[in-house]
């Protein structure tokens, strides 16, 4: 398997990730557009980002009382190639968190970085934010991300009606999770596929 390593983001992974959105491709398969054609990107604006000051920097990538709470990471190989972005969007008061992972680096894509990224960022939820359950939110077009959540063990809990804009038309997504116990049987001896660098 693949294995990852989640660091602090910096302002030459922004550029990257910024790079990255303009692949229509790339865009599509993360946050996807706006309803009025723009790439979507939740948690920060990478252009406003690239210029920001060190407190508006801060607020978004340091600060654990920001809310929404959101833990950003930058996903690299251990050869040190930056490749993606990872986001956890934090309900403490459920328990929960909803992943979101980019790799952005399309040469790197259906290579297994995906899978250890996502099994990276389900170890710091279980493992050390101790939340009860993970979900991601995923279009019915990204047909080989839901198959790579669903080998990981997540399961349907529900359909959003018409909710992604894409290419003109509207598509559902699913919403599908995985509970602390349910990774543990899972993976009873742990997941080998990261490194968290900070």
């Amino acid at each position: 398997m693949a294995i990852v390593k989640l660091k602090q983001v910096t302002r030459e992974d922004i550029k990257r990730i910024s790079i990255w959105l303009e692949d229509k491709e790339v865009n599509e398969n993360w946050f996807g557009r706006y309803t009025y054609g723009d790439a979507a990107h939740l948690g920060y604006d990478p252009q406003k980002m690239l210029t920001a000051s060190i407190e508006e920097w801060n607020n978004i990538f340091h600060d654990p009382n920001h809310e929404p709470h959101r833990d950003i990471f930058s996903i690299y190989t251990l050869e040190n190639l930056h490749i993606g972005e990872g986001q956890l969007n934090i309900d403490e008061p459920l328990g929960d968190a909803q992943v979101s992972i980019l790799i952005g680096d399309r040469n790197l894509w259906h290579k297994g970085y995906g899978t250890a990224s996502v099994l990276a960022m389900l170890e710091h939820v279980f493992d050390h934010l101790n939340l009860f359950r993970a979900w991601v939110d995923v279009p019915e077009y990204n047909k080989s991300a839901k198959m790579l959540f669903e080998n990981i063990g997540f399961q349907h809990e529900g359909t959003l009606r018409q909710s992604r804009p894409h290419h003109g038309s509207r598509y559902n997504s699913f919403i599908l999770g995985i509970l602390d116990t349910e990774f543990r049987l899972k993976f009873p001896e742990g997941v080998e596929s990261h490194v968290i660098d900070f």
